[in-house]
């Protein structure tokens, strides 16, 4: 038994919205419980809990249950959402915030990352924003990228249908350079032409990035979503 889930992660990228399924042999189920559920209370709590025993401090299975018919963790997903956080306050990032927050030393004009990125919002060629795998498409639709500040915490909020490879911390290095004013707002606009990754920025650092959720479509409709998914998209 294999787990899926609906998204692959780079090293040092957390999840707190991640979804994965695997397909267990009805037969097996009787032997996954220490006890039978008690009368009202969710059919697969006492695996939860005794997962939350076995597996390592940093990983927590949150919830069970049952998947509807056609679900598939990653091909039914309709969108994606990520979140990358970064200060810049004098002292860095305070230390509980440390493994999450990405402390970025120099200012960052907010307005104008918020201006570049509504540019890049849309179903586009993001070759120039992914690292390229063989016979893997670099066409996804972007449908959030806008930023917030709290103080000296400023969080990038991004969603799409799917993510290739790096995106998201790439899209996260391209708009840093347009805060620091190191290139222009329209600059980023210029990338979607390219056919390659692009050389002329660094990706974010892993750390600073989250998955926060995963949104999938009616039950009756997950079949349906899971071959628009699996099919190879093109720009035409």
């Amino acid at each position: 038994m294999r787990p899926r889930a609906a998204g692959r992660t780079d090293a040092g990228v957390h999840a707190t919205g991640q979804v994965a399924h695997v397909d267990v042999p009805g037969d097996a189920l009787p032997n996954a419980y220490p006890r039978a559920p008690r009368a009202g209370e969710p059919e697969f709590l006492p695996l939860v809990r005794r997962l939350g025993r076995f597996l390592p401090p940093d990983v927590r299975v949150l919830e069970i249950a049952r998947a509807p018919a056609g679900f598939d963790a990653r091909f039914s997903a309709l969108r994606r959402h990520y979140s990358y956080r970064l200060s810049t306050a004098p002292y860095g990032v305070q230390p509980q915030l440390a493994r999450y927050v990405t402390a970025w030393p120099r200012v960052l004009d907010v307005d104008a990352m918020a201006a570049a990125s509504r540019d890049l919002l849309g179903l586009h060629d993001f070759a120039a924003f992914c690292r390229q795998r063989e016979g893997a498409t670099t066409i996804r639709d972007l449908q959030r990228f806008d930023w917030s500040r709290e103080g000296d915490l400023i969080t990038a909020h991004v969603s799409a249908d799917a993510f290739c490879w790096s995106m998201v911390r790439s899209l996260v290095g391209a708009l840093l350079a347009v805060g620091e004013h190191r290139r222009p707002a329209s600059w980023c606009r210029e990338l979607l032409s390219a056919t390659d990754r692009s050389s002329d920025f660094a990706a974010a650092p892993a750390h600073g990035l989250t998955l926060i959720g995963v949104d999938y479509p009616p039950d009756d409709q997950l079949a349906a979503r899971t071959l628009i998914t699996r099919d190879l998209r093109t720009r035409d």
